[in-house]
């Protein structure tokens, strides 16, 4: 079952507007005010820790209480194990999805294979990823290699990251081997009070809210020459003929190095740029400066 968008989930709140008026300050560009922004981030940080799992989110809607919600959550993961086991025997598959947040912890970039299969190459795995994309438990974004409006012609698919389908979820599998009580994530990320270290949640939540927009998902990452850095641009997105990147803070953090370099690069590519962080919207220039919860009509 495919878990619920943003907007579902408020759906499910019994929030029937907010949407509605997101849409119309993105289109216009502008401005929701410092304190609506509070609010809302505060709301999108509920549906990130409980997900959009239909279970989980009605177990929130009863009990208003995480770890029960927790609990239905890890049911729903050990059923994925279950569900893998009879695609994959060997257990790689197993190893490969409980390493998801491992891996974009370590903020590389790609997912390295032979750090959780020892011996085994991307290349060597390509079956097993296609069958954890095709049980739709994972979002797999590609690195492309000419970022470009035909980016699927420029994949390459032994280059990859994988993000879970379920931001909710995700939270979950990260403390999979903990008790509930040493989570520190509900805390954290419930109160704003997210370390740079967990980051990578809002990544993941961008991947499933541009992947529920119908989106493929691509990245790319460069050496700048002068200064011998590596730059990663998180999500690149096609539209119109050209590319529309996307850099992703987990903060209200404005610098984008990495876009700017990007931009400089492919400049007669790119229709809009986007930086997707936590504060309200605003311009930098020529980049929209986006709150999370406005991914959805990108």
């Amino acid at each position: 079952m495919y878990p619920m968008d943003y907007e579902e989930f408020l759906w499910a709140l019994g929030d029937q507007t907010t949407m509605k008026l997101l849409k119309s300050c993105f289109e216009s560009r502008k401005p929701v005010g410092e304190q609506m922004n509070r609010r809302l981030m505060r709301d999108f940080r509920l549906y990130m820790l409980v997900g959009g799992m239909p279970q989980a989110v009605d177990e929130y809607l009863q009990t208003n209480n995480f770890r029960k919600v927790d609990a239905v959550k890890r049911d729903i993961l050990n059923l994925y194990e279950d569900d893998f086991r009879k695609i994959d025997p060997t257990g790689r598959i197993s190893m490969l999805f409980d390493a998801i947040p491992a891996q974009l912890n370590k903020n590389a970039s790609r997912y390295q294979v032979s750090g959780v299969l020892e011996k085994e190459r991307a290349s060597s795995v390509l079956e097993l990823i296609a069958e954890m994309k095709d049980s739709k438990t994972v979002i797999a974004a590609y690195h492309a290699d000419d970022p470009n409006a035909g980016m699927a012609n420029h994949k390459d698919l032994a280059r990859f990251k994988l993000f879970l389908a379920d931001t909710g979820l995700f939270v979950s599998l990260a403390f999979k081997d903990r008790d509930f009580t040493e989570n520190v994530i509900y805390e954290k990320l419930w109160n704003d009070k997210l370390g740079v270290n967990l980051g990578y949640l809002y990544e993941n939540a961008v991947a499933q809210m541009l992947t529920a927009g119908g989106n493929e998902l691509f990245y790319h990452t460069f050496l700048n020459e002068k200064t011998r850095r590596n730059h990663e641009v998180d999500f690149i997105l096609s539209r119109k003929n050209k590319i529309c990147p996307i850099e992703v803070k987990s903060s209200g953090y404005k610098t984008h190095a990495s876009l700017d370099r990007f931009s400089e690069k492919y400049s007669g590519r790119i229709l809009e740029k986007y930086l997707v962080y936590t504060k309200d919207l605003q311009k930098d220039g020529d980049i929209l400066m986006l709150p999370v919860y406005m991914v959805p009509f990108l």
